[in-house]
């Protein structure tokens, strides 16, 4: 039972590892007469479940303070907004975009309102961006989706394709989406967007499908033509499919832009500027190698205090660093100075459940019980105090990550990256101390 456990381990370990490892980086030694001059290279993680691609590269993501990013700013068009109006129009857009960045992939960002003079702003900014232009597309899109019905009566197009002005309206707009997400078609291969439509939309899609059997169903996103398919069947059970031209990064775009919901209101860029990384790369290399110093004074200190007993905590502590460090990446948690400041910390909480245990284990061997049984005791009265101790650090932590947007809480990217990761690691700790120290010592540490 032990051996599977420790197997169990081993391999999540290895995978964890093979994550954690920079995409590539090369491999240099030159002793002992070898002459090893390589570079390592981790290939993307991909393949298919049921029809659905999944491709992973698991880039590491650093916020601004690390690696900088953009700076943009928009300005919302009120000239069609009540007065009393505004102040829930320029909010909403500011949600609407912020959903749109967190599908696009950028955690930590900053999305805030402003007001210069008669002007309402929207300020975005967003970590380690690159594609800055995609960014700004994805953001200043209206998305207004439609599903028109084509017109022979109204005036055809010179080329004699279905376009906005011979088509008109259905009454099915992007509002009577549930969900949309990018897939592949299970015939064709292809990219397409599938969807679901809302309970109370499902008839009237089932209605518009009936009555263009046979008939071309256009859709127009922001007035631009996107796709013109065949009706081939009614559509009764509120799923189908929008098919295209499409790349995948285009299927993505668009689902993201319909799950974000319309802008309630135009906004044009007014601003844009790179924001270098606030740091630089000397603070970052003096904040890794100060937290390499602390993690290796801790090893020391467990070792040379407990002996093989601070060996197998030591052990299960670089376990720890390395899911955690694999879990950043999957999720993914972009990584900022405070950032690394709640792992590190997180560190020494994991070392401190390690205490608690060996500290009542060493009584519980001093009272006279065998060594399996004062190590399985340990671990159970210990629990109690670890329980509680990390309970109240995942309640701050929540605190301080305010996912409610809670206005009298923080609110910013670089506190919420500390609650992050803090939280992340006091989970992490309680699964390796618990389960991976105590499988180690079972297994190496026997009496």
């Amino acid at each position: 039972m032990h051996l599977r456990k420790l197997l169990i381990i081993f391999l999540l370990t290895l995978g964890c590892l093979y994550i954690a490892l920079p995409s590539r980086f090369p491999i240099k030694f030159q002793k002992f007469g070898l002459n090893i001059d390589t570079e390592f290279r981790r290939n993307p993680i991909s393949f298919f479940i049921r029809d659905k691609y999944f491709y992973r590269d698991f880039p590491t993501k650093l916020g601004l303070d690390l690696a900088g990013g953009s700076h943009l700013s928009f300005e919302a068009d009120m000239s069609k907004v009540s007065e009393e109006d505004r102040e829930d129009a320029i909010a909403g857009a500011r949600d609407a975009i912020d959903r749109r960045i967190n599908m696009f992939g950028v955690s930590e960002s900053t999305v805030q309102t402003s007001q210069v003079g008669n002007s309402q702003r929207i300020i975005v900014e967003l970590p380690g961006v690159s594609d800055t232009q995609g960014a700004i597309a994805l953001i200043g899109q209206t998305a207004q989706l439609d599903f028109r019905e084509y017109v022979a009566e109204k005036e055809a197009s010179p080329s004699g394709m279905i376009t906005y002005e011979n088509t008109v309206s259905t009454g099915f707009t992007g509002s009577d989406f549930k969900k949309a997400r990018s897939e592949f078609d299970s015939q064709s291969g292809k990219p397409v967007i599938s969807f679901e439509t809302k309970p109370e939309s499902a008839k009237k899609f089932a209605d518009i499908t009936t009555r263009l059997q046979g008939k071309p169903l256009a859709i127009f996103l922001d007035q631009v033509g996107i796709s013109a398919p065949m009706v081939n069947t009614p559509i009764t059970d509120g799923r189908g499919i929008i098919t295209g031209s499409f790349t995948l990064e285009e299927t993505k775009d668009l689902s993201n832009l319909l799950n974000s919901g319309a802008l309630p209101v135009p906004i044009r860029l007014i601003e844009q500027r790179t924001v270098e990384a606030s740091l630089g790369a000397e603070s970052v290399r003096a904040s890794v190698i100060a937290g390499l110093v602390g993690l290796g004074a801790v090893v020391v200190f467990m070792i040379g205090y407990y002996g093989r007993l601070g060996l197998v905590a030591s052990v299960g502590l670089l376990i720890y660093g390395i899911i955690s460090l694999a879990l950043y990446k999957i999720i993914p948690v972009v990584l900022t100075l405070p950032g690394v400041a709640g792992f590190i910390l997180s560190i020494g909480m994991a070392v401190d459940s390690n205490i608690l245990i060996f500290e009542r284990l060493k009584e519980e061997v001093r009272a006279g019980r065998p060594w399996a049984d004062s190590l399985e005791v340990a671990f159970g009265r210990a629990w109690d105090s670890i329980r509680d101790a990390n309970i109240a650090t995942l309640m701050t932590s929540f605190i301080l990550f305010n996912p409610l947007n809670l206005p009298f809480l923080h609110t910013s990217g670089p506190i919420r990256g500390f609650a992050a990761t803090l939280f992340l690691g006091v989970v992490i700790s309680l699964f390796t101390g618990i389960f991976v120290t105590r499988t180690l010592l079972r297994v190496f540490a026997k009496k």
